[in-house]
């Protein structure tokens, strides 16, 4: 739950959980810019910067950051660091953390076929991301069975 508070200053904090947008991807890193703080929304996004080897735990050396991530993604990172002018570094590199929210190339919504693609909901091609593995409250394995079994057969 995202809670609209703005009557004290909220500022991301080393360790904590933040929700931002990808702006820009380069070779070695991924420029974000923060709009929440845990379950607050921010007046003003922070700068945040996700290394490539800060997106995975294992093979950190092997990661291509545009398998993982593209502009307009919206993810959720923990904050590591205060980086350099008046950045925040970003860390993906825990199961519960990467994209919620992506869009295709064809401009469409996705949706998660496994923890490492998504699928255009309207051409149904598939493109790699790093997924956050979080399951909404009601969903239950029986439910995501069933959706996993659709999406193979596609």
């Amino acid at each position: 739950e995202v809670r609209k508070g703005f009557k004290r200053s909220v500022v991301p904090t080393v360790g904590t959980i933040v929700t931002a947008k990808v702006t820009n991807i380069r070779r070695r890193f991924a420029k974000c810019a923060i709009h929440c703080v845990e379950d607050n929304v921010l007046q003003e996004p922070f700068r945040g910067i996700l290394r490539k080897e800060d997106v995975r735990t294992k093979d950190r050396d092997k990661v291509e950051i545009y398998k993982c991530f593209r502009p307009g993604d919206v993810i959720l990172a923990r904050v590591t660091s205060l980086g350099t002018v008046h950045s925040y570094n970003l860390s993906t590199a825990e199961d519960e953390l990467g994209v919620l929210l992506a869009n295709s190339e064809a401009g469409y919504e996705m949706v998660p076929t496994s923890w490492s693609e998504m699928m255009c909901t309207k051409t149904f091609v598939k493109e790699p991301r790093k997924v956050a593995q979080v399951v909404p409250q009601n969903f239950t394995s029986k439910n995501f069975l069933k959706l996993q079994k659709e999406f193979n057969s596609q």
